[in-house]
């Protein structure tokens, strides 16, 4: 059924060519219907390559709202905030020690990633490597649910190497998922298709904080007519049971949601080189591609700047949520309130960034998108729960201003409105990102720019999240031990303007 229907679109192609000299509308020649799913549009992709069909991309999309809930339930909002407040019960050295496991996690991934893209510009498909590392994911996932409450040291030793796998699994999974984007989409749609990633992602994340709020945080705590009396399943949230599922329910929902990419997705066609002559091939290459950086010199300079900018928009997601719950003293079920609000402005981000970058450029998106990470991010460290915008002075003992039972301050509230600015401006700069490589790299390399893209998101993990680590130990604050970030963040919008947004060619 599908291969006649594209053989009717074909027909009516080259019936409108031959009858009418002005340009065909594609969207008018496409089958009606689920066909229309299937229907691969004329033209050529980013690369040059033929484009996917409407299902193939969105399927691409897909695998973003497979993988974003891990991020946000896991290393942003519960997961993390449980880490390191009651796993560890002082919260100063809780935020110590996440930042340094999240830092050896990124040096595994920082020296593995523009390889693997080498290896997979050799290999041809994409599709495999993207499933090893998706059941990697999972596997890691489901291992976090051993997280009791002020855990031995030897289960401590099992969440970090589950934390560690599941997060280079991610980031590599990345190279692959990222390399994709430009084979299966003309240029146009590059930009959107990634905020379309995004903000699925992030749809996925609020559905998934949704229900764990009303299942296992809400009842009790709050009588609205949707919430039951007693914690669904016979949850226990004195042995913070909530949190220590997220790991668990993000692995399920990525093992189901990963399936359309898989199904639907086209890969590139093997290119049938042996996998050890494909891991000779893709060293060599590497090794040719960083000897080559003085050709691509503007293509390094982007890689540099996205090593300080991305960084820093990783550091402000991985301690935000762990900063707020210590200063405001949020348990999970403000953490999950604070988590979907902040998840419902990140699903506009993503549709903010592609917006920003077919108005403005990817380069100017991203001077929007970090810029306004950054300042928004310094506003927030101004907050406390005895004062605003630190100069502002609050009675602690103040009535509160509403009914609920958190989010009742004025500094509460106006913290709220600030983050909720970061959660549009930095998932608009991650989608900004991600084009902006799709746009100046050359296409016969995508691969393995991607491959080194990746490693630009990754390789000052150990220094940035290890300069939080030492930071936050030697002042003894976590407020002091963000500080840090603020400097990624000024580097890599400065480097920035030293970028030309013009896609480089291979040298004869």
């Amino acid at each position: 059924m599908a291969r006649s229907s594209t053989e009717g679109g074909d027909s009516a192609r080259r019936l409108a060519s031959d009858t009418i000299s002005e340009p065909v509308d594609e969207a008018a020649l496409a089958p009606a219907g689920w066909a229309g799913w299937l229907y691969k549009p004329a033209g050529t992709s980013a690369t040059g390559g033929p484009i996917a069909s409407r299902l193939g991309q969105v399927s691409w999309a897909m695998f973003e709202c497979a993988r974003i809930p891990y991020v946000l339930l896991v290393t942003i909002y519960l997961f993390g905030p449980y880490f390191t407040r009651h796993v560890f019960s002082d919260p100063v050295q809780g935020q110590s020690v996440w930042a340094a496991i999240s830092s050896w996690g990124g040096i595994a991934t920082a020296v593995a990633a523009p390889f693997l893209g080498a290896i997979a510009d050799n290999g041809g498909r994409r599709k495999p490597w993207i499933f090893v590392y998706t059941v990697m994911m999972v596997a890691s996932m489901l291992a976090m649910w051993v997280a009791t409450p002020h855990a031995p040291v030897g289960t401590l030793w099992l969440i970090a190497i589950a934390i560690i796998v599941a997060n280079f699994s991610y980031e590599f999974s990345s190279v692959f998922h990222n390399a994709m984007l430009p084979t299966i989409a003309p240029h146009d749609r590059v930009g959107p298709l990634s905020g379309l990633g995004l903000s699925l992602g992030n749809l996925a994340g609020i559905i998934l904080l949704g229900f764990m709020f009303v299942a296992f945080s809400a009842p009790g705590n709050l009588h609205w007519f949707f919430i039951p009396d007693h914690p669904l399943f016979g949850i226990s949230r004195e042995l913070h049971t909530p949190e220590r599922l997220t790991g668990p329910i993000s692995g399920i929902w990525l093992a189901i949601f990963a399936l359309p990419l898989f199904l639907f997705t086209p890969d590139k066609p093997s290119t049938g080189i042996p996998v050890r002559r494909q891991m000779a091939l893709g060293v060599r290459a590497v090794w040719s591609t960083i000897k080559s950086l003085r050709h691509y010199r503007n293509i390094g300079m982007y890689l540099i700047a996205r090593i300080f900018f991305n960084d820093g928009m990783g550091a402000v997601l991985l301690f935000g949520g762990i900063y707020a719950a210590s200063t405001f003293d949020w348990e999970p079920l403000a953490m999950m309130t604070y988590g979907l609000e902040l998840s419902v402005f990140a699903v506009l981000g993503g549709f903010v960034g592609g917006w920003l970058d077919n108005r403005l450029g990817s380069k100017r998106a991203i001077f929007v998108s970090v810029g306004g990470t950054l300042l928004f991010f310094c506003l927030s460290l101004t907050f406390a729960p005895d004062r605003m915008f630190w100069f502002i002075p609050y009675d602690v003992h103040a009535a509160p201003i509403n009914d609920l039972p958190f989010f009742n301050t004025w500094p509460q509230v106006i913290y709220l409105l600030i983050v909720n600015g970061v959660a549009v401006l930095i998932t608009a700069g991650y989608a900004n990102a991600r084009t902006m490589m799709a746009r100046i790299a050359p296409a016969e390399k995508m691969t393995e720019f991607f491959g080194l893209m990746s490693l630009s998101g990754t390789a000052a993990t150990p220094f940035a999240n290890g300069a939080v680590s030492i930071m936050t130990a030697w002042t003894m604050s976590q407020r002091g031990g963000l500080l840090p970030i603020i400097g990624f963040l000024g580097v890599g919008i400065l480097l920035m303007f030293f970028v030309k947004e013009e896609r480089a060619v291979v040298p004869d």
